[in-house]
């Protein structure tokens, strides 16, 4: 897997790129609570060119979701394909994490 970061508007967006899987989760992990930890209190997670999401890579999105909000911050999840939005819909994730299209409208859904 591979983790690309930019600021757009004041906010971090993260990209993922490949598998966030048992083997990959433990890295985006300590990375996503290093950069809540370093401030970063708004975060889109760009899925656009993630393959694969397991139970492990659903629970890191879950956990700096929960961390984020207890700190008084937002994040969102968009660009997910649609087998993977097959994977938040049955996890019931949809219904509680915010998943938008684009960077865009998940940089809007942060800042509100």
């Amino acid at each position: 897997m591979h983790i690309a970061e930019q600021f757009k508007e004041g906010t971090l967006i993260i990209g993922l790129r490949g598998r966030l899987d048992t083997n990959t989760s433990e890295p985006f992990e300590q990375r996503i609570m290093a950069v809540i930890d370093a401030g970063n209190h708004r975060l889109v997670v760009e899925l656009t060119e993630l393959d694969y999401i397991s139970s492990a890579g659903l629970r890191v999105l879950l956990m700096a979701a929960k961390r984020l909000k207890n700190e008084g911050g937002r994040l969102a999840l968009c660009g997910l394909k649609d087998h993977i939005r097959e994977v938040f819909e049955i996890s019931g994730f949809l219904k509680i994490l915010t998943v938008v299209d684009d960077v865009d409208a998940g940089i809007a859904a942060v800042v509100g």
